[in-house]
């Protein structure tokens, strides 16, 4: 019988203190972001070969293929993740490995490092690698971020691999995860009150991570950093105490303040898309909008 191991990770919202996971902030004031999982994901499916090659299948990026055993795969933009991946465990026996995501890429709701958590886990796996959840998100970070490049903050690993709602604290030290745990009627309570919609416009996340930090070491945007920190803190308290209705409140007001980190974070449709929400009838929302298609939450 032929091995076939598969692995999926759940992709996130960042519902309160996204950006100040983003170094130097991080490190130097401490970052503090709520968010949870939900149930869309991204999925890896791996099946062992006789040979030493590697290939990749991929929905949206194609097919690639190349021989193992010979040094480090090439991090040169072409499947870059899976041939971290692979690079870091010394992988030299051949894989068919197939890849996919519940939504397109680029979507904002942190997808590469859902789905380089996802390809952790398949290759671990095969190669009876145990690893803890703070390690695993750890790896995935370094290997993201570090070592390939991808510019971003630090909640989208740590999200991926614990799941849920989580709040997660960054400091000079590392990384602390605080579950938090909601009553599940509340949590069926947000999930009805709540809308997903994609914007369908592009968005340069690069650009935002670079101008947001720029303006954090001009001293431009530390108090609202520090307020999105605190909304982050107060939103939690607020889900965990049943106040819907101060969520919607905190959402809006996280927002006001996420478009301060950087003149990128939005544009006059996105702002003409939320005012027309809100004068519909939504309590507040916000913008899940660093990835190149963005999409809003209500």
């Amino acid at each position: 019988m032929v091995e076939i191991i598969r692995s999926r990770a759940p992709l996130r919202i960042g519902l309160a203190g996204g950006g100040t996971d983003v170094e130097p902030y991080a490190s130097e004031k401490g970052g503090y972001v709520f968010n949870t999982t939900i149930n869309k994901y991204a999925y890896s499916t791996l099946k062992p070969r006789k040979d030493k090659t590697m290939t990749v299948n991929s929905e949206y990026y194609g097919r690639y293929k190349a021989p193992l055993g010979d040094g480090p795969l090439p991090l040169d933009g072409n499947m870059d993740l899976i041939k971290a991946v692979t690079n870091h465990f010394d992988v030299t026996d051949g894989f068919d490995m197939s890849i996919r995501s519940d939504v397109p890429a680029g979507s904002g709701l942190g997808g590469s490092s859902t789905m380089i958590v996802s390809m952790i886990g398949a290759i671990a796996n095969w190669q009876d690698v145990d690893m803890s959840k703070l390690e695993m998100a750890a790896l995935a970070y370094h290997l993201e971020r570090e070592v390939i490049g991808l510019k971003g903050g630090k909640q989208d690993q740590y999200a991926a691999v614990f799941g849920g709602f989580n709040s997660l604290r960054f400091d000079s030290n590392g990384v602390a995860v605080l579950p938090a745990k909601i009553p599940q009627d509340i949590i069926y309570e947000l999930q009805c009150r709540s809308v997903m919609c994609f914007t369908g416009m592009t968005h340069d996340s690069a650009a935002v991570i670079d101008t947001q930090i720029k303006s954090y070491k001009e001293g431009k945007n530390d108090d609202a950093l520090d307020h999105a920190k605190d909304i982050a803190i107060r939103m939690r308290s607020s889900l965990r105490h049943g106040d819907i209705d101060d969520v919607g409140d905190l959402l809006g007001e996280s927002w006001q303040y996420k478009k301060m980190f950087s003149d990128k974070v939005s544009n006059p449709e996105i702002d003409s898309l939320y005012d027309t929400a809100i004068k519909a009838g939504a309590s507040e929302g916000r913008s899940r909008a660093r990835g190149e298609e963005a999409s809003c939450t209500s």
